[in-house]
């Protein structure tokens, strides 16, 4: 029985454990898992891309680092071992039976096509830009699968596309999506050119069986000049797991220019300039659900148009928010209470606001700074959390009960954790609620529990900035 390669073995091995870390992240929400597979998230490089933009993190900018680092020590590692949509592609290949692969030069203009809209999407339309990122595209395949019921339709027909698509395409061509679509893999793969370790082939050893060629996914090896394409190769060391000669092994080359590799042009260089510049959009709006808000009869409650959208306590700010998230949907399904939504305002795309028809922020919870991977919710302890102001209430006379039927109510003040709501006297002698912004941090409690229908009598209005209080 033949032997496993060594460096092939110890990347399945790592690979899986990474796969089904980030999968279990993904997938349970409730239990205390997220707390030990975590980093895994955080090791994404896109994650860590955004970690840097807007301040310093020391923890995204070792994350960073060491993916380059290793990427040009020994090539394209991360999208083997790390990358998660890359693994499931490897999962899907083998689904139907091996396919054998041949050498082809790969769609280049298509890659560096997808490469420059990407960038100018990530500055102009940074939502949109997350589709084709891997991991938050990997998060929201897990997630049509895991809590189906709790996306958009347009999320979910949106996953299933990427989903059958991205398979589809695996079993047919290997690791094309990596090499033609994906930003993190084109970007990783310009630096893969210049790495110090690479598989190569020695061509008094090699017999021209064809085993390395027809075995490899990225179909980055040409046989006729004995050289593989760094810019593609994904290191998954099938290649020399297969040859049977000895000829192909991973070591260091002399350097020299090659047809396939050539020199890096100027307008490379400047790709590499550019990755500073990942910064972003605005926010706004959300999806209307069915509630019963406790005195009224059930009728569909209407999301308020608010000038501003809530953002969850620890995002710092609208901007902050929107220049760090990556859309990728943890926070919205590790929500106890649904108040996080994605949105589906074409600016803010998949972007996660806080909506209060379903339940409420609960004061005691830190579930979305837990599991945020890119802190664009950074890590606050409960106490910290009670007294940042995400937003506050807003009354509107025309819509209270107490107004327009003459009933007594008080819901809203009743439930109030903080305090800032207040019953006071109206000219007619009935109590109506008084808001004291100073002390309101904006938890959507008292949208929550208001029975008026189709618009609550009190809604949340978000902060650009929070503030504490």
């Amino acid at each position: 029985m033949k032997k496993t390669h060594i460096l092939r073995a110890l990347r399945v091995v790592l690979a899986c454990l990474m796969f089904a870390g980030v999968t279990l992240l993904l997938c349970d929400y409730t239990g205390p898992s997220f707390r030990y597979v975590k980093w895994i998230a955080e090791l994404q490089f896109f994650t860590g891309v955004l970690g840097l933009v807007g301040c310093f993190s020391l923890g995204s900018l070792l994350v960073v680092a060491l993916t380059l680092i290793v990427t040009l020590l020994f090539g394209r590692v991360y999208c083997s071992v790390v990358c998660p949509l890359g693994i499931m592609q490897d999962i899907m290949m083998r689904v139907k039976r091996r396919r054998h692969w041949r050498y082809e030069r790969g769609p280049v203009p298509l890659r560096w096509t997808v490469f420059v809209v990407f960038l100018v999407l990530l500055v102009l339309w940074h939502p949109v830009a997350s589709v084709l990122e891997p991991y938050s595209a990997y998060s929201r395949i897990v997630q049509m699968f895991c809590a189906p019921t709790r996306q958009p339709v347009f999320m979910l027909v949106l996953s299933v596309v990427l989903f059958v698509g991205i398979s589809v395409w695996a079993v047919l061509k290997g690791r094309g999506w990596c090499n033609a679509v994906c930003p993190v893999g084109t970007f990783l793969g310009l630096l893969s050119k210049h790495s110090l370790m690479r598989p190569t082939i020695d061509p008094e050893r090699c017999t021209q069986c064809g085993a390395c060629e027809r075995n490899c996914k990225a179909q980055c090896i040409d046989l006729k000049t004995h050289s593989v394409d760094m810019s593609r190769c994904v290191d998954c060391f099938d290649c020399l797991d297969k040859c049977r000669f000895g000829a192909m092994t991973f070591s260091t080359v002399k350097r020299h220019k090659s047809k396939d590799e050539g020199e890096m042009n100027p307008q490379r260089r400047k790709f590499l300039g550019v990755l500073g510049v990942l910064a972003a959009t605005g926010v706004a709006h959300a999806q209307h659900k069915t509630t019963d808000g406790g005195l009224a009869i059930i009728e569909k409650k209407q999301v308020p148009q608010r000038s501003v959208p809530v953002k969850p306590a620890g995002s710092q700010s609208l901007r902050y928010f929107t220049q760090h998230c990556t859309g990728c949907q943890l926070c919205v399904s590790a929500c106890p209470e649904h108040v996080l939504k994605p949105s589906m305002d074409l600016k803010t795309l998949m972007q996660p606001e806080m909506q209060f028809d379903e339940g409420y922020c609960l004061t005691g919870c830190t579930r979305c700074a837990d599991v945020c991977p890119t802190e664009a919710i950074v890590p606050i302890t409960k106490q910290e959390k009670t007294s940042i102001q995400i937003g506050h209430a807003v009354w509107i006379r025309e819509n209270c009960v107490v107004e327009s039927d003459g009933v007594s109510c008080g819901n809203c003040a009743r439930h109030c954790p903080t305090g800032a709501i207040l019953m006071v006297e109206n000219e007619k002698g009935a109590l109506i609620p008084s808001v004291d912004t100073e002390k309101c941090i904006g938890c959507g409690h008292c949208e929550y529990v208001c029975p008026s229908r189709p618009f609550s009598a009190i809604y949340v209005e978000g902060h650009q900035m929070h503030r504490r209080i």
